[in-house]
């Protein structure tokens, strides 16, 4: 008998998840509330998987041996308590495709900020050494879907948290925890220890020939590291002493020791400004000697690296007032770490899906930085009460072209208009990169 497997969701981890599965000789079925992406029926209909969309036969979904739930789908979710009451076995994406990866490697990346660009530029040090390795996760392939189109040597993966809920087995080889500061607190009953256990699961299974890399100067992690029994090498970065063995800054420089080697170089040479690039940078760079690449190879590689898309993105400078999209920012923490690397007055564009946002955190930066704010999103009551005395010029706005509109008529010759809405982007746009490219759109059309 084949083994029945039943996929909650057909977005990218759900169809990863099918191919891989029906590969491997399961009984697939992918069931989908909502309706499925064309692209991703067509990939379904190729390859003979049996799905639904707009609806979720309950019959044919208790039936299971197992279920693989999509990220997006929360645990209150009527059919998820259902499985959970007889005691179906529920996992996630990453933890199916980990019983597949055969030898190659892994270095799994998460953290509230920077997870991103840290699993961009480890992937970029990692190709740069000429290794046969993809970018797996919440960025490119899901990692299930890359193991059966084409299986590499090593994964370079970003993981959320929503991921790391239903693993029991994953174990990387090197995981990375960048920090940890409120998000998604609306899927972990509003309570903070939950999200950060959650983080933490990310080293649960590892040994100690395995490495965790960590944030030092992250107070959240520091005080937290001691509730886990993490058995794996500790590699801790910081900004704020030498270290025998991590990365650490000292004097604008980068200091990597690993092992028995060390290797310095000048944060003026990163590709990537600004105080949190520098630390996505040592994580990165300490990731990359935790897989034995060469010192060489890791400075041509922080040396090369272009930005990402929708974080911290130079659009255009039109009339001596230049714009940054850095639309990527979904919670209070992103966009601290935006205006804190601006040099120039900020008229800042915030706003959008609130979950759970404590606008406070924010406060002393807007009032030394930000002239002006507009607000695009449905929700602005809260950036109201909580900038209202600090910013003599708020504006409302639902969209973007308004929204970038507003901002140049406020900008004078020499600022600088933000996109950083520590928001999440579901109440006007489809995700934050429709959000990022109406913006840019906008711009070009100033």
């Amino acid at each position: 008998m084949k083994k029945r497997l039943v996929i909650l969701g057909a977005g990218e981890s759900g169809v990863g998840t099918a191919l891989l599965a029906k590969q491997q000789g399961y009984d697939v079925f992918v069931s989908d509330g909502g309706p499925i992406k064309e692209n991703y029926r067509m990939e379904m209909q190729l390859n003979g998987i049996e799905f639904e969309e707009n609806m979720h036969s309950t019959q044919k979904i208790l039936n299971a041996d197992e279920v693989m739930k999509s990220p997006g789908i929360p645990e209150k979710n009527t059919l998820v308590k259902k499985l959970r009451a007889i005691g179906t076995n529920i996992v996630s994406e990453i933890e199916f495709a980990y019983r597949y990866k055969g030898n190659s490697k892994i270095i799994a990346i998460t953290g509230s900020n920077g997870k991103t660009t840290t699993t961009a530029l480890t992937f970029h040090i990692c190709k740069t050494a000429g290794i046969d390795c993809a970018m797996v996760g919440n960025i490119g392939f899901s990692f299930a879907k890359q193991l059966a189109v084409k299986p590499k040597q090593l994964y370079v993966a970003e993981i959320s948290s929503f991921q790391l809920d239903d693993i029991k087995t994953f174990r990387p080889d090197v995981a990375v925890l960048t920090n940890i500061t409120e998000d998604h607190l609306d899927r972990y009953d509003y309570r903070f220890e939950n999200y950060i256990s959650s983080k933490f699961r990310i080293a649960m299974n590892q040994q100690q020939q395995d490495v965790f890399i960590y944030n030092l100067d992250d107070e959240v992690t520091v005080k937290s590291i001691t509730n886990y029994p993490i058995k794996s090498t500790l590699a801790p970065i910081t900004m704020s002493k030498e270290l025998p063995q991590g990365a650490y800054l000292q004097n604008a420089k980068m200091h990597l020791k690993w092992k028995n080697e060390e290797m310095q170089m000048s944060i003026e040479d990163f590709a990537i400004k600004g105080k949190h690039n520098q630390y996505n940078s040592m994580a990165a760079g300490l990731a990359a000697s935790a897989v034995d690449i060469r010192k060489e190879k890791i400075r041509e590689a922080l040396q090369t690296f272009e930005s990402l898309e929708h974080r911290m993105e130079t659009v255009a400078t039109i009339k001596n007032v230049e714009f940054i999209n850095d639309s990527k920012a979904t919670n209070i923490n992103s966009t601290w770490y935006a205006l804190e690397s601006m040099e120039k007055p900020v008229i800042l564009i915030l706003g959008g899906v609130d979950k759970g946002n404590d606008y406070s955190l924010l406060r002393d930066l807007v009032k030394e930085k930000v002239k002006a704010i507009v607000c695009m999103g449905i929700e602005h009551r809260k950036i109201h009460e909580a900038f209202g005395d600090i910013v003599p010029l708020m504006v409302n706005t639902d969209n973007a072209k308004d929204a970038v509109h507003s901002a140049f008529h406020f900008a004078n010759k020499g600022d600088v208009v933000l996109l950083s809405p520590a928001c999440a982007s579901f109440d006007l746009f489809k995700n934050y990169e429709d959000r990022g490219n109406q913006f840019k759109q906008a711009v070009k059309e100033l």
